[in-house]
């Protein structure tokens, strides 16, 4: 479907968000109550499928695939320790691929197409593909397109049909959300709801405060553990100890050398990768000429202007002017700094069938009279031309050589690390290495998130480590930089701490679950005097609270020792001046307001900020009515049985989580 698009430009690995958003599907997913492991139906799907949506299946790779996506998504640096939540996200990734394809087969069922144009057109303009596939415009390539989806375990075919899902869905979104509407009622209630301001005289008392005037005594602070002895369970991290041999990818690959035959056989297998479409370089200068008006009328006036503007420069041209100067000078397009240069392209990706139809027709040196390519008046001068043709070898040995280099340096890594893990595990790994010249590393106990010289902090290595049985095998684990072949040498299992172990972290625990207690106690008692009294100052006095003074906030606004005015303090836009709060407790802090002022937003304010709003209320109204459409959708598709779920497959996915939660 790609190879329509332009040759290789610079190479910009940047997909990764614009694939997290394929696999994401939609906003709403995450809105459809209840969990996936509900009953639904007797008659499960087969080994190896999660779930069945009518005639689709959600296979258990694609649900690993996304759930280390999220994970990606959500932990970028995902440590040993982070890994652990893949059941997590396993059991989010197939809530989401499960709604995701009942949306995609209700799509179908309406009616809703996808063509190949519509996907072409949004890997080419799509703001979340555009930026990774065409910097600059400039395609990067067939090869590096392939390599770059490659990366995140996608092959062209299932990337291309993830876009075209997505395209589907936002039909199916436009389809139902398209009853919502916004009366200018609710759009003036929401511009006073976000632009209305208070001031406030506030009273906080602080918990870390608190704190320091509790003094347990060694025995409150013993009973304390014992009540709760659960929550410190296992807190002392499994460790292990381990010696390990490193095969270097990086010195392996040095040694491979690529022969001229082996050259020749990739370029015959793969001859059709290195097609060139029929080409033209050009330069253009472009004079824009007005856009329409409100009344989708485009000024003659300004036109015409445009047009003797294009022609003047046209004379210049065929005065022997230099065609990039006059670019630079006159010409309304990026591509004016370079002279007008818009670099190789194919015929067809030219804006206008005028402007195409002059590209082709020009010899390599000419100059087009004035274009109207109706955006703009246009003249292109033709650098050179370049027919369809198959690039020859000595044209793409750079880029063959480092591949086959690769392949072969990864198939003797493989053969070496697999040699040496059986003559480790006949001989023992000291002997083995020896045999190699290789240094064998030896380690104290360690635990899953140290890092281990020559292998730093590795999820996949510690992995393997931690999943080892005592007295087993060497054994290998495959990482970025290599192989390493490992033996497990010792273990110590996960610990619970005793009293003396962990006093000082039993005591913190103790002075902040009191404190926090004590805070929520006086916080309230502050707020009841004051309300008495009528006065917040002499109660913040009488209970050592400390008085403060906020500006004139919004909702959206942060407040010292209070913090966000979108959590509890929000109270104080339902308040009267003079009103005093009730309670307002944060993770550290209480506090009581009392109002000193309310000010309306201008009216005058409204008219640059109502479109804005109506916006966001409208948007509010979709996803509510796209999320009651998919809660609904599920439940009809559950309750008649075209949903499946094979309970073991997911229970197989989540055990994890699952026994976590249990224990």
């Amino acid at each position: 479907m790609i190879r329509f698009l332009q040759t290789p430009g610079p190479l910009k690995k940047v997909i990764l968000g614009g694939l997290l958003l394929i696999i994401c599907a939609a906003m709403v997913i995450t809105l459809v109550p209840g969990g996936i492991g509900s009953s639904l139906g007797l008659s499960g799907p087969g080994k190896g499928v999660v779930a069945t949506i009518g005639d689709e299946s959600i296979t258990t790779p694609e649900v690993q695939r996304t759930a280390r996506r999220l994970l990606e998504q959500q932990i970028p640096r995902a440590s040993a320790e982070a890994s652990r939540l893949l059941p997590y996200f396993a059991s989010q990734a197939a809530q989401q691929l499960i709604s995701r394809k009942a949306m995609l087969v209700e799509a179908r069922r309406l009616g809703l197409r996808v063509t190949d144009e519509e996907v072409r057109d949004e890997i080419q303009h799509g703001p979340q593909y555009a930026a990774a596939f065409f910097p600059g415009g400039n395609f990067v390539g067939q090869d590096q397109y392939q390599e770059m989806l490659r990366e995140h375990d996608l092959t062209i075919p299932m990337f291309e049909q993830d876009v075209k899902d997505q395209i589907l869905l936002g039909k199916l979104s436009d389809l139902v959300t398209g009853a919502a509407t916004v009366s200018e009622n609710e759009i003036r209630q929401e511009f006073e709801r976000q632009n209305t301001k208070v001031k406030f005289d506030y009273a906080v008392l602080q918990q870390d405060e608190i704190a320091k005037t509790i003094h347990p005594a060694d025995v409150e602070l013993a009973a304390y553990y014992e009540r709760n002895k659960p929550r410190y369970a296992n807190s002392i991290s499994p460790k292990r100890k381990v010696n390990y041999v490193l095969l270097d990818n990086a010195k392996v690959q040095a040694q491979v050398q690529v022969t001229p035959q082996q050259l020749q056989d990739y370029y015959g297998l793969h001859r059709d990768e290195y097609r060139v479409p029929d080409q033209v370089s050009v330069r253009q200068i472009l004079i824009k000429t007005p856009l329409p008006g409100p009344d989708g009328k485009v000024d003659p006036a300004g036109t015409e202007a445009a047009r003797k503007k294009a022609e003047d420069v046209l004379k210049q041209l065929k005065g022997s002017a230099n065609f990039a100067d006059l670019a630079k000078k006159y010409s309304e397009d990026p591509s004016s700094k370079d002279g007008g240069s818009l670099g190789w392209m194919e015929a067809s990706r030219f804006p206008s069938p005028e402007v195409q139809a002059a590209a082709q027709s020009l010899a390599k040196g000419g100059t087009s009279d004035v274009i109207n390519a109706g955006y703009a008046f246009v003249i292109l001068h033709v650098d050179d031309k370049q027919a369809a043709h198959v690039k020859s070898l000595a044209e793409v040995k750079d880029q063959i050589e480092p591949l086959i280099r690769q392949q072969a340096s990864a198939q003797a890594a493989d053969a070496q690390a697999h040699a040496l893990l059986s003559q480790a595990r006949n001989a023992g790994l000291e002997k083995a290495a020896a045999s190699k010249g290789l240094q064998v590393v030896n380690t104290d106990f360690v635990s899953q998130t140290d890092s281990l010289p020559g292998i730093g902090s590795s999820s996949q290595f510690m992995q393997a480590l931690f999943a080892e049985a005592e007295k087993s095998p060497a054994d290998e684990v495959q990482l970025p930089q290599g192989y390493a072949i490992f033996e497990l040498v010792d273990s110590k299992p996960a610990a619970t701490p005793t009293f003396e172990e962990i006093r000082s972290r039993v005591e913190t625990d103790f002075k902040n679950e009191r404190a926090a207690a004590l805070l929520g106690q006086k916080t309230q008692e502050l707020s009841d005097r004051a309300k008495a009294q009528h006065d917040l100052k002499k109660a913040a006095k009488e209970l050592g609270a400390t008085m403060k003074t906020s500006d004139l906030v919004l909702r959206d606004g942060q407040v010292p020792d209070i913090g966000s005015m979108s959590g509890q303090a929000a109270v104080a836009f339902s308040m009267k001046p003079g009103d005093i709060s009730g309670p307002i407790v944060t993770n550290t802090n209480g506090a009581v307001l009392a109002v000193l002022e309310k000010q309306a937003p201008l009216l005058q304010d409204f008219a640059s900020k109502g479109d804005q709003i109506r916006d966001s209320v409208l948007q509010g109204k979709q996803q509510e009515l796209f999320g009651l459409f998919l809660s609904n959708l599920r439940e009809q598709m559950e309750k008649s049985g075209k949903i499946k779920i094979n309970q073991d497959e997911l229970n197989s996915l989540t055990r994890t989580q699952n026994s976590e939660e249990g224990e």
